[in-house]
């Protein structure tokens, strides 16, 4: 929307008449307005929020200073829903509902109930969490949605210290930290393997369980930077939620690289499979490999996956 626009459509939105005791906020620039003169904004502005997610929860906290003990946010994303059930406990008041879906759809849900039945530490580290398995900024694991994800979580308690850690706005994503959450991928992709290394299970099922590209986990070198931007989702901008100006460290270190003046996911740091596809080759050799064998008639080598395991004579 152009600025001047804008302007002039939140002044109109302050000016409005309205019933007794009701209050009206709108953003201009890096400032709050309200309908109510002389009110105190101090705690909203200014601000530097990007994303009308996180700005509601600032409005909540505002709202919960104020007095208020019941407070209901209405909106149909996911995203709120879930930074709804991570404030929740640490807010001062009664009750958080969440007004979610429209029409004869919506339903109430008591976001400090559900808070407390998921316990203080996952609901605090549930947007981090949210962000590692998939948001609107962090691709989501192909295949694999959120309520697989979640059963893996729940036999998975490992987990959580490393979300909690990657929540603390760390310098970067240390060894400890991406080993746990490769064995959290391997389990999404297969729970019955003992494997620590998502390169050895990406060669297990696709050269012994015949799985497609499209059914197994992403290279080690892909989820690093998967787990970088959900690092700078999750932790950087979910994480400092309930700040007015929270500081964002360049997306350049978190998983991103500039393009023609936009931010674009930068997804690996291998080369492209089209430039090293004939590495795709495999053979399905049981006994020997002789001149049936793929990678004879294309002049390779037999590697690990071939049925025969690269071992062949």
């Amino acid at each position: 929307m152009d600025k001047t626009l804008s302007s002039v459509f939140t002044f109109q939105v302050i000016s409005l008449q309205l019933p007794e005791g009701k209050q009206v906020f709108a953003t201009h620039g890096e400032n709050v307005l309200t309908s109510e003169d002389g009110a105190d904004t101090s705690a909203l502005a200014p601000y530097n929020h990007e994303e009308a997610d996180s700005r509601m929860m600032i409005h909540a906290l505002d709202a919960s200073l104020h007095g208020h003990r019941r407070i209901e946010i209405r909106s149909n994303d996911t995203d709120v829903v879930i930074l709804a059930f991570s404030i929740a406990p640490t807010l001062p008041l009664d009750e958080l509902w969440i007004s979610f879906g429209s029409s004869k759809q919506v339903r109430y849900l008591p976001a400090h109930t559900i808070a407390t039945s998921l316990g203080r530490e996952k609901a605090d580290v549930l947007p981090m969490f949210h962000a590692l398995t998939g948001c609107d900024t962090v691709s989501f694991f192909s295949g694999r949605g959120k309520k697989t994800a979640w059963d893996v979580w729940n036999v998975f308690p490992e987990l959580t210290p490393v979300l909690k850690a990657m929540m603390k706005l760390p310098e970067d994503v240390d060894d400890t930290c991406l080993e746990v959450t490769e064995r959290f991928v391997i389990l999404l992709y297969d729970r019955t393997s003992s494997l620590s290394k998502v390169n050895e299970v990406r060669q297990e099922l696709f050269s012994r369980k015949a799985r497609s590209l499209d059914n197994i986990p992403p290279t080690q070198a892909s989820l690093r930077q998967h787990v970088k931007r959900a690092v700078f989702q999750g932790g950087f901008v979910w994480g400092q939620t309930l700040l007015k100006q929270p500081t964002l460290p360049s997306p350049s270190r978190w998983g991103w690289q500039s393009e023609s003046n936009h931010w674009v996911p930068h997804w690996t740091t291998l080369s492209q499979a089209k430039d090293s596809c004939y590495v795709l080759i495999r053979c399905g050799c049981k006994v020997g490999c002789r001149g049936r064998c793929k990678c004879q008639k294309a002049n390779l080598t037999c590697t690990g996956l071939c049925n025969c395991g690269g071992n062949c004579n």
